[in-house]
């Protein structure tokens, strides 16, 4: 004998009673489509659903002739399509208009189509937040959004979160690599899944708890775009520890991955020959070696190794000839510039600049640039002293031509002594 639904439940509890089956209980006629259509063995499902699908197909003529059902299901056994209508019709998913003799959905068959037909759409991809992540748009954009499928959405995303976060802390390449693939798939249903909840937290007419499972879900979903950079990090630094095989160009990560692609018979062929017996070390127990495992990786304290040895001493470097002639041409300006910043009048750019070359010309103009500079007075050089001299720079956009064998023309301007007050 079948069980009844009391049969379910302890003594003094009325089914009708609770809150979580009584929603049930009212969406009975649905629930009765999804059990016609899934009970039985699986080859027996996929007609039923193949024979469903066909009929709600044609949206110009939704009504079928049982002649036109015949024709168009040529391809089936024809008792076992009659069985299938007739399974069909019995359980009001179909509708048999006996008048007109023709064949129409039912509304809940109407409905379990089309539950069935979004759910096989995520087929091959990740089918469980991409069909979460859709139920919420499609009722956010109806403007009816229910608090059970913001739940299972957010549940969704803790579970994904918590499984990359696993993988990172493995410290595995291959684990690494597989859920930074798995995110890269379920990337685009985030992102859809971030536009859906901004929407939803800018309408004022949500209720409180759901206001909070959406900002749950922002949370959980923002948490999961940080990981892009977090997945790209660590393989780079486990690339960095990849053992290289001599010159060969392949390293110790290509070699196992060629090992994960052999069966478990090719790798017993590949063995066969190439592992010896050892002697077992009886003396050494599992228990006394993960104690002393455990010790050396977390409880011992290692003292950090200082190196406080002073550098050995070298001799100092020998100035070059180029060196000495910038030191001598600063040293030249430096005294020019000294006897005009005892003069009253400002003096011109060509007077003091232009020398006998191009090359000694355009270091003196070089060092008038570093006049006043509070940084390069710091030294103890020519150019500090040459620096503090009580001189200003002024130039403007015009140039001077020179009668001259290397410099042809120089930016005009002047040298002017400053007064302290």
């Amino acid at each position: 004998m079948e069980s009844t639904l009391d049969d379910f439940f302890a003594p003094g509890f009325v089914p009708a009673d609770l809150g979580p089956l009584a929603g049930l209980m009212r969406a009975r006629p649905v629930l009765n489509a999804f059990i016609t259509l899934f009970r039985g063995g699986e080859d027996e499902v996929l007609v039923r659903l193949l024979v469903l699908r066909e009929i709600g197909a044609r949206a110009n003529a939704p009504r079928w002739t049982p002649q036109e059902l015949q024709s168009h299901f040529a391809y089936l056994n024809p008792i076992k399509l009659e069985t299938v209508l007739a399974r069909l019709r019995q359980n009001d998913l179909l509708v048999w208009d006996s008048d007109a003799q023709l064949y129409a959905l039912s509304e809940p068959g109407r409905i379990a189509l089309a539950a069935v037909t979004t759910l096989t759409q995520f087929a091959g991809e990740d089918a469980e937040l991409g069909y979460l992540t859709g139920q919420v748009a499609a009722g956010q954009a109806v403007g009816d959004v229910s608090a059970e499928a913001l739940q299972h959405l957010l549940a969704r995303l803790n579970e994904l979160y918590a499984d990359f976060e696993a993988a990172l802390e493995s410290q595995s390449e291959f684990r690494i690599r597989s859920a930074r693939d798995k995110l890269e798939s379920v990337w685009r249903w985030v992102e859809k899944g971030t536009e859906v909840m901004r929407d939803l937290l800018a309408d004022d007419t949500l209720d409180l708890p759901t206001l909070n499972l959406a900002q749950s879900i922002a949370y959980a979903q923002s948490r999961m775009l940080r990981l892009t950079g977090v997945f790209q990090r660590r393989l780079s630094e486990l690339a960095a520890q990849r053992v290289h095989l001599g010159e060969s160009g392949l390293t110790s990560t290509n070699v196992a991955d060629w090992l994960r692609s052999q069966s478990q018979t090719a790798l017993a062929e590949l063995a066969d020959g190439l592992l010896a017996f050892h002697p077992e070390p009886l003396f050494a127990t599992s228990d006394e070696l993960l104690d002393v495992a455990e010790f050396e990786i977390t409880g011992r304290v290692r003292t950090e190794h200082v190196v406080s040895e002073l550098p050995s001493s070298s001799a100092a470097p020998i100035v070059g000839e180029l060196e000495a002639e910038r030191l001598l041409a600063a040293e030249a300006l430096y005294e020019e510039l000294s006897a005009l910043a005892g003069q009253a009048l400002p003096a011109s750019l060509t007077e003091s600049v232009v020398a006998d070359s191009y090359q000694e010309t355009a270091y003196r103009l070089s060092l008038l640039a570093l006049l006043g500079d509070a940084d390069a007075a710091l030294e103890q050089s020519v150019v500090a002293d040459l620096v503090k001299l009580p001189l200003r720079l002024e130039t403007d956009a015009s140039v001077d031509e020179l009668d001259h064998p290397e410099v042809a023309t120089i930016s005009r301007g002047r040298l002017t002594p400053l007064r302290s007050e």
